[in-house]
């Protein structure tokens, strides 16, 4: 039985790969492009400007924000666009029926996030080499925060296909929720550099906490408590996973 399961996880999670492999010049060269843009405006043009933040140079400072900015945007727009697709095409219905396991279909379609946004961190960090000789602090932490923080905004973005009803639906989440959020939490600043009511406010933002455990990996400095941020990250994941399972388990808004 457990052969059968593993064949049905092998199966999604190849076609999910082979899907943004296909198209890689419209999946993984943008978020590239965009992001070679940030290093050369914001590192080099305006970074020498601003000058040192917790003790490093402003572009080694955004660096690891900037890599997460890059995972957490293919990660999620590769599963919601996909499972979307697949529910409008009425495959997911298929899926089922199938004697396939929830936990089997959910993860197939994580891979894909995960397997994406992977390639597109390394090809980012690859970029930044040209900007900034690459540190790391610690790297169970930064594969670990990027592990996690990708399930979790894959998982949303599954989430996300569930509920939607068009692929206007799909891009709502990203354009209004986290790409502000993204910015918002503390890319191309330290949350420490606010004011008091402003650091309170930037906390409730959970990409924050991704962020700065993130950051931590690579330069050993952080706003926040790497074990706060690692808990939340925790919570994040379970939460989400259990309400995707529910969601996929139960057919609820895919089936006809």
């Amino acid at each position: 039985m457990y052969k059968v399961y593993f064949t049905a996880l092998k199966s999604l999670a190849i076609k999910e790969t082979n899907r943004y492999l296909r198209i890689w010049v419209q999946t993984l060269v943008p978020p590239v492009i965009s992001t070679s843009l940030y290093f050369l405006i914001f590192g080099k043009m305006i970074g020498g400007r601003i000058g040192q933040i917790d003790g490093f140079s402003y572009i080694e400072f955004i660096v690891p924000g900037l890599i997460m900015m890059s995972a957490i945007n293919s990660s999620y727009s590769n599963v919601s666009s996909s499972f979307f697709s697949q529910k409008l095409q009425k495959n997911i219905e298929e899926l089922l029926v199938a004697p396939v396991p929830t936990h089997a279909i959910i993860w197939g379609f994580v891979i894909g996030g995960l397997g994406r946004s992977l390639i597109v961190s390394a090809l980012v960090t690859i970029v930044s080499l040209f900007f900034v000789p690459l540190k790391v602090y610690s790297w169970p932490i930064v594969i670990g925060v990027l592990l996690l923080t990708v399930i979790v905004f894959s998982l949303a973005g599954l989430i996300n296909g569930v509920y939607a009803q068009s692929y206007d639906d799909i891009q709502i989440v990203p354009m209004f929720i986290i790409q502000p959020l993204t910015y918002l939490g503390g890319v191309f600043y330290a949350i420490s550099m606010l004011p008091p009511f402003w650091q309170g406010v930037s906390k409730i933002n959970p990409i924050a906490y991704m962020i700065s455990a993130f950051r931590y990996g690579f330069l050993g400095s952080t706003d926040i408590p790497l074990t706060t941020s690692l808990v939340i990250l925790l919570v994040f994941t379970l939460a989400l996973y259990g309400l995707a399972y529910y969601l996929v388990d139960t057919g609820k808004g895919l089936r006809s």
